[in-house]
């Protein structure tokens, strides 16, 4: 073989030039672009089948979270302020989310306060309230609220004290909040819950119990002691418990229960079992905004504080009779009158039915931060079992007329809130004043110690 001649390649160079050419050409044709769309668009959907498993993994992914959610909602439970106030969902960040037009009020509340915190920055309050620096407990239960991040189960009574000190030796609450941040959400909030509770008022109380400078004097000026009713202007404690005085109840903290007439539900109120025909008495000075029939509840009455911010809900009223014969949709209605009669109606569209197996009033209060949030998804109950314990300090005992069957407030008050000036609920002077209960009033029943 001659080695030194080379192949000649140049016929099998040009063969390959001419095939790529000729393909280049088949592409830009339309049944070449149909080719390539047709292939890219396999890919993508081969793209798509298996991004398939990716979406069932982020589902699975989201389905795993739940039990992260919830313990979410468990730490949002627990008692660092950073935590509970100032995480995402804490109960400030959710109370004060923003509308898209623009409105901006809380949107949650979750009420905590035990009757222990209740009863001393209470105490706190009225003894301080004649002096030149007079406590308001709402503003130490806020200052306590934005320090446990809303969970009172942390509450001392020294952390109590330790503020009210402070506050006593001249410091400023101004001062001494300004780095909690969440301060002013606990002091709207809790301001919502309490508002109305607390103030100066007038009230009838026996003569005997009456101290020297509110009985009438003779003419050197020195008391006359008298077995009439006479008034005292007081400051303390102006709401009352739902139940009459003199009546037995039992309850336990049931806010949340499981419900299951119509749809299962959580029970958003508190309920107080007792005798059907037990005097029920309005908590809060207000008027009445709903009467009537209500299948879960059966006889129920709303009742709206003045400044609007609190519903007070009685339901499963009496049987025939639920209510006070002087009340009406729109009648006002003083803190301590007999609105109603407990009872067991309910669960039944058919009006005047007793389907509740246990004699009780629910007793529910909602809040009201704007109108939208009264009725649907958003509105706000709270859990008022502490709340329910610090009011018994203040149950309004009530007299029975002999001839109606009808109850009535034993003592008159006079709540300066109520627009217009407040109307008496007395006995009517037809029937002759007949009474079927001796009165009687404990001392500090009223839940205050300062007359002035």
């Amino acid at each position: 073989m001659d080695f030194s001649k080379r192949p000649d390649f140049s016929h099998l160079i040009i063969a390959l030039e001419s095939a790529v050419l000729l393909a280049f050409l088949v592409l830009l044709t339309p049944w070449g672009s149909r080719m390539t769309v047709g292939r890219d668009t396999a890919g993508v959907e081969e793209n798509a089948a298996g991004s398939e498993g990716d979406t069932a993994g982020v589902e699975g992914n989201a389905a795993g979270p739940e039990g992260d959610a919830a313990g979410v909602e468990e730490n949002a439970a627990g008692p660092e302020e950073e935590t509970r106030a100032g995480g995402a969902d804490s109960d400030a960040d959710r109370g004060r989310n923003r509308e898209t037009d623009k409105k901006d009020y809380i949107h949650w509340v979750d009420f905590q306060v035990t009757s222990e915190a209740l009863n001393r920055a209470f105490r706190y309050d009225v003894s301080t309230c004649q002096s030149e620096i007079h406590l308001n407990w709402i503003e130490l239960l806020a200052y306590l609220g934005a320090r446990y991040g809303g969970d009172f189960s942390r509450y001392s009574e020294r952390d109590m004290d330790e503020i009210a000190v402070c506050l006593r030796n001249g410091e400023k609450l101004e001062e001494i909040t300004a780095g909690m941040k969440y301060y002013p959400y606990y002091l709207e909030a809790y301001t919502a819950v309490l508002g109305g509770m607390v103030g100066e008022y007038q009230i009838e109380i026996p003569g005997g119990q009456a101290p020297d400078f509110a009985l009438p004097k003779d003419s050197s000026g020195n008391p006359i002691r008298t077995e009439d009713n006479v008034w005292v202007t007081k400051y303390g404690l102006k709401a009352f418990s739902p139940i009459a005085k003199n009546y037995p109840y039992t309850d336990f903290d049931d806010f949340g229960a499981s419900r299951s007439y119509g749809f299962k539900r959580r029970h958003l109120g508190h309920d107080m079992m007792g005798q059907v025909g037990t005097p029920v008495i309005a908590v809060e000075s207000g008027y009445v905004e709903a009467m009537g029939w209500n299948r879960y509840g059966g006889w129920r009455l709303g009742i709206r504080s003045f400044d609007g911010r609190r519903y007070y809900y009685y339901a499963h009223l009496r049987k025939n009779y639920p209510y006070h014969k002087s009340l009406q949709v729109g009648s006002v209605v003083q803190a301590g009158d007999v609105i109603g009669y407990l009872g067991r109606t309910g669960y039944s569209q058919t009006e005047n039915t007793n389907n509740i197996d246990e004699a009780h009033l629910h007793f529910g209060l909602q809040l009201i931060f704007d109108e939208s949030q009264k009725e649907g998804d958003n509105e706000i109950w709270i859990d008022c079992y502490q709340l329910v314990k610090f009011l018994y300090n203040n149950r309004s005992e009530t007299v029975r007329d002999a001839a109606t069957k009808e109850h009535y407030r034993a003592y008159q008050m006079q709540d300066p809130d109520i627009p217009g000036g407040a109307r008496e609920q007395k006995l009517p002077a037809e029937t002759g004043g007949m009474r079927e209960q001796k009165l009687s009033v404990e001392t500090g029943e009223y839940g205050n110690r300062s007359f002035g």
